[in-house]
């Protein structure tokens, strides 16, 4: 338990491996330990910030997998076994020594993915809360027994679907980790996951941190690696369900991977939220959170602003100071700064769609590809866009990054047209002071919906999830109440101990 320990000192030092002296290459953890992975090659994990090589990951596949599968499946029984309150006892001493570490663990978030200290800090506790949510399974997970008919008693209980794994993305190194991880394992089950391979250090220290609050080795396991991984584990027989946080298009191809191979399977995929402005908002605070929804975290969160439909053409002085908070955004890693996208691919890629908004007739109002110029690192600064249509890529398509599309509108009911008519589905907002506006937001096509709210995140008990295309697979909810039903079977128990005394006459024919 010592090597990310160490990383995670030499990260709150300032200091990073030296490439030249040979970057460390980090472990798979598997039945509670530190496990070399079968891997020939690995990738680098660079710092976004300054472009440094902090470590390397290990490219895995299948041995490494079927490695981690044989651990969890000889754990499983006696994990299974051991009561729920026993098991979530585990969770409130891993809750403790993540709020001990909380500093460390925020460095860690800082260095391997460029988010500013607020930011990485506030993630951390956002994915402790659904730790505090998963040592209440107990009350959730009580099951009902009633008596349905005369010494006739009906049973709902929840069993652990088994061996079970997750892979999760680069843009939270520990927010969604924190997911999935708590309530499936709280849940009887043996996770393995797969962190982002940009991303590896935070889930790394979580295992360590899981294993001295006492979690029964073989319960959760780390493997790290790509295609090949991810592959794997929607392919492996011994794994019951596969939950996946990612782009579209790799959600719906492992979704149909899982679910081909007899698993069950919860895969989130990518959005294009739209923000609706209706000329009675409260422009000052519309203003605050914009800037907080499509900038915060440089854009890279699912939960982004990224469409800003304006009601009313010609409100001329409300884009002009939208468009001078944007401007007086500073570059670091400081609380409120904007910090870089994950890698410079990702700033090339996001460079293409702002370049070629004037091919289609649009505007550049704020540029940030200037940010591209600093030195080091893969800084990509806020940047807003005018378009002429809806149909232009910038509108349409997921770019990911700190750039907010403006389209002007006649009405409401013509925004709410271009928010139904783009095929994800997982957030929008409107901003109002008309309680009967807002409650237009019925019409909306996304699975979670705010008024006032420029990211509207559920909190626990209520569950995140979206519809349409930011959604595959077996479940609506990967959080809260809902994720419960993906991680269990409900299994139904009737049972009868001794002959009725007197008949009843309703169920006779149905009991015997």
């Amino acid at each position: 338990m010592e090597r990310v320990a160490r990383l995670s000192q030499q990260v709150l030092g300032g200091l990073v491996v030296s490439p030249c002296a040979g970057a460390e290459v980090l472990s798979n953890w598997i039945n509670g330990q530190h496990v070399s992975s079968s891997a020939t090659s690995s990738i680098s994990v660079t710092n976004p910030a300054t472009g440094e090589e902090i470590c390397r990951v290990p490219d895995g596949g299948a041995q490494d997998v079927d490695e981690a599968v044989k651990a969890a499946s000889a754990a499983f029984p006696a994990w299974r076994d051991t009561p729920v309150k026993a098991r979530v006892e585990v969770l409130f001493r891993f809750k403790t020594l993540v709020e001990a570490n909380l500093a460390e663990l925020t460095a860690l978030v800082v260095k391997e993915h460029g988010k500013n200290r607020g930011e990485a800090e506030a993630e951390i506790l956002k994915g402790v809360e659904t730790v505090s949510f998963a040592t209440g399974l107990p009350d959730l997970v009580a099951g009902r027994v009633l008596e349905v008919a005369r010494g006739v008693f009906c049973q709902e209980v929840r069993r652990p679907l088994g061996v079970v794994a997750s892979i999760v993305p680069f843009n939270f190194p520990a927010m969604v980790p924190l997911w999935t991880l708590p309530i499936a394992v709280a849940c009887g089950n043996c996770l393995i996951m797969k962190p982002s391979e940009k991303v590896p250090l935070t889930v790394l220290r979580f295992a360590e941190l899981l294993g001295e609050a006492g979690l029964p080795s073989g319960v959760f396991s780390v493997v790290h690696g790509s295609q090949e991984v991810a592959k794997s584990l929607a392919e492996h027989p011994q794994i019951s369900a596969l939950s996946f946080v990612g782009s579209s298009r790799v959600a719906d191809l492992l979704d149909k991977t899982a679910r081909a191979c007899g698993k069950r399977s919860l895969c989130m995929g990518g959005a294009k939220n739209h923000l609706i402005a209706m000329p009675d908002c409260d422009e000052e605070m519309t203003i605050s959170d914009i800037m907080n929804s499509a900038f915060g975290s440089a854009g890279q969160r699912c939960m982004a602003a990224s469409v800003l439909l304006v009601v009313g053409k010609g409100r001329t002085g409300f884009l002009e100071r939208l468009v001078a908070r944007a401007k007086a955004l500073k570059a670091g890693q400081a609380p409120g700064e904007i910090g870089p996208v994950i890698d410079p691919a990702a700033a090339a890629r996001i460079a293409q769609y702002v370049g070629a908004v004037e091919q289609h007739g649009g505007q550049i109002l704020l540029d940030g590809r200037s940010w591209m110029s600093m030195e080091k690192g893969a800084w990509f600064g806020p940047t807003v866009l005018m378009h002429r249509s809806a149909q232009e890529p910038a509108v349409c398509e997921e770019i990911f990054g700190p750039v907010l599309s403006v389209l002007e509108v006649d009405s409401l009911d013509e925004a709410i047209a271009i928010e139904n008519a783009n095929p994800y589905g997982n957030a929008a907002a409107i901003y109002t002071q008309s309680g009967q506006t807002a409650l237009e937001t019925e019409k909306l096509s996304a699975g979670m919906i705010g008024v006032n709210i420029g990211v509207p995140v559920p909190r626990e008990p209520f569950s995140f999830g979206g519809i349409r295309k930011s959604k595959f697979g077996d479940s609506a909810d990967i959080t809260g109440e809902g994720s419960i039903g993906f991680w269990t079977e409900r299994v139904k128990i009737t049972s009868k101990w001794q002959p009725p005394k007197k008949k009843d006459v309703i169920t006779s024919s149905f009991i015997s």
